[in-house]
């Protein structure tokens, strides 16, 4: 029976043991953020550490979604359990998500071991919201084997996927383009593995080749991995098997070398911050109302006061 509470901790204990209801409600209590969000992210930690991350990103329309969907099916046929956070854009009128991913993931919507969660940018500008680490951390921390981030495509902040992932999956299109561009984009040196998807189409060649030739321009470590590069057609499954071996054998390699172990210690250290951060920027915004605020900021339009004393004045309460 569905647990009937806001209750974190109750939430959490029903989540672990598969209530896919309480999971829904524990992400929303994330995306909401305050007091409930610090709590779930509190019962999470200590449980966090087996779930594999995977950011799946790519420019608009390269198919990510169906890719996604086809890698789920491959992974479910190994026997994992599945978590995916597809990072919706914002509807410019609500906030909420326009949920375009789910619905084209609908071929799992019955399976009891996939959980698949849209999430509103609500403006953020790298296409991630700020609730997304403790989301990932949470999926993981119930149990699901394997997490993937699928993320909207919005050019050169979509880096920001790399952070957050311990495999990431770039995914282009035969005829993409500039590979100068891609470059700027910084696609090219967060790919882990690239995926050529709709390689039924003209130009994987080409393509192909301007990968490994900007690739070609990068210097490797002798033990560092090089980034795998293979085709797809996620519409018929075709190259699937080998684009989740490929992340299997990057798991592997980032495991031995101990770059697995740097890359969350590091998506730590700049969680850490992006909180502190984040707060020290809900705490200015509670300051820059009241009174005392009024006053100064009407000094400044005058011209009576330069606003940098002004904001001085203003900091100087919480600086002491």
């Amino acid at each position: 029976m569905a647990i009937r509470t806001n209750d974190p901790t109750q939430l959490f204990a029903a989540a672990a043991g598969g209530d896919r209801g309480a999971l829904a409600r524990l992400l929303s209590l994330v995306e909401r953020g305050g007091n409930d969000a610090r709590e779930v992210a509190r019962l999470a930690s200590p449980h966090t550490g087996r779930g594999y991350v995977v950011g799946i990103t790519g420019a608009p329309g390269a198919g990510k979604s169906t890719l996604t969907s086809a890698v789920i099916a491959d992974l479910r046929a190994r026997g994992a359990r599945v978590g995916v956070l597809a990072i919706d854009p914002s509807s410019p009128y609500t906030g909420g998500a326009i949920l375009g991913d789910r619905v084209r993931m609908q071929d799992h919507a019955h399976d009891e071991k996939v959980y698949i969660r849209s999430m509103a940018t609500r403006g953020h500008l790298g296409g991630l919201s700020l609730a997304t680490s403790e989301a990932i951390r949470l999926l993981d921390a119930t149990g699901h084997d394997w997490v993937i981030v699928e993320t909207v495509g919005v050019g050169q902040v979509e880096v920001e996927i790399a952070g957050k992932a311990d495999s990431t999956v770039v995914v282009v299109n035969p005829g993409w383009g500039d590979a100068v561009q891609a470059n700027k984009a910084g696609l090219l040196e967060i790919a882990d593995v690239f995926a050529i998807n709709k390689a039924d189409r003209d130009g994987v060649d080409a393509t192909r080749r301007d990968l490994q030739a900007m690739l070609e321009l990068t210097e490797f470590a002798e033990d560092e991995w090089q980034p795998t590069i293979l085709t797809t057609i996620a519409t018929t499954g075709q190259g699937v098997i080998e684009l989740v071996n490929a992340v299997l054998a990057h798991r592997t390699s980032a495991e031995t070398s101990g770059e697995l172990t740097r890359r969350r210690e590091l998506r730590r250290r700049e969680e850490l911050r992006e909180i502190v951060e984040r707060r020290l920027e809900l705490r200015a915004r509670e300051l820059c109302q009241g009174a005392q605020w009024d006053a100064l900021e009407a000094q400044v339009m005058s011209g009576a006061r330069d606003p940098w004393s002004a904001a001085d004045e203003m900091l100087r309460g919480i600086s002491a």
